[in-house]
């Protein structure tokens, strides 16, 4: 076993398995993608610690905690299409890739689309397109998805991103509250969004989704 094969067991067994994610694609699909890889090489040995990993320019891959509880409450299904906002260097969208039928990757920083291409296409990845745009557009032309997801916080989530949710789908967020954050589940319903406590977590907000508002009921 590779020393970065323990670090992903253990990433699992100790920062995952104990915030009840229990389903066994969300832990296999943890379990196989090399999270070390889809890092820059710099930052490979702090790829499984158990915080958001700073990527610079205020950008992070989220702790695996985070990521694998909304993946647990999302609940990808085997048919589904995903746009992942904010995908970085591809990691969150390899996992997804496991999960769904495809996968639409949504990345600004041109650095970051070049090497996610790359590394998903040396792992054998091939039902994710990554796309180079503003976040807080998303991916029109490719949608509406069943599911939305975003590697990141916001303070509010631009109505052209909930327009890309099919009826009946659903987006999970950070909404970050001064320095404290809660991920939320919205599922749309007539076209409306209604948004759901799910856990508490923390992540730097996406560009474009700074807003005016603060998030109320």
């Amino acid at each position: 076993m590779s020393v970065y094969s323990a670090r992903r067991t253990m990433m699992v067994d100790t920062q995952v398995r104990p915030s009840d994610v229990t389903k066994f694609p969300i832990i296999d699909a943890l379990l196989s993608v090399q999270r070390e890889a889809y890092v820059p090489g710099s930052l490979r040995e702090a790829a499984y610690v158990g915080e958001n990993l700073e990527l610079g320019g205020g950008r992070v891959l989220l702790e695996p905690r985070t990521l694998a509880k909304m993946l647990d409450a999302l609940d990808i299904q085997p048919d589904e299409m995903v746009l992942d906002i904010g995908a970085t260097y591809g990691y969150s969208s390899a996992v997804i890739a496991q999960l769904a039928e495809a996968v639409v990757a949504v990345e600004e920083d041109a650095d970051m689309v070049r090497e996610a291409e790359a590394t998903l296409a040396t792992y054998g990845v091939d039902n994710v397109a990554v796309i180079e745009g503003p976040l807080a557009e998303g991916a029109e032309q490719h949608g509406p998805y069943d599911v939305v997801i975003l590697q990141g916080a916001v303070t509010e989530v631009p109505e052209a991103i909930l327009d890309q949710i099919k009826d009946g789908g659903r987006i999970a967020a950070v909404f970050m509250e001064g320095a404290l954050g809660a991920v939320r589940i919205g599922y749309k319903l007539g076209g409306s969004v209604s948004w759901r406590f799910s856990f508490n977590a923390g992540a730097p907000v996406l560009p474009g989704f700074e807003g005016q508002h603060t998030f109320a009921l």
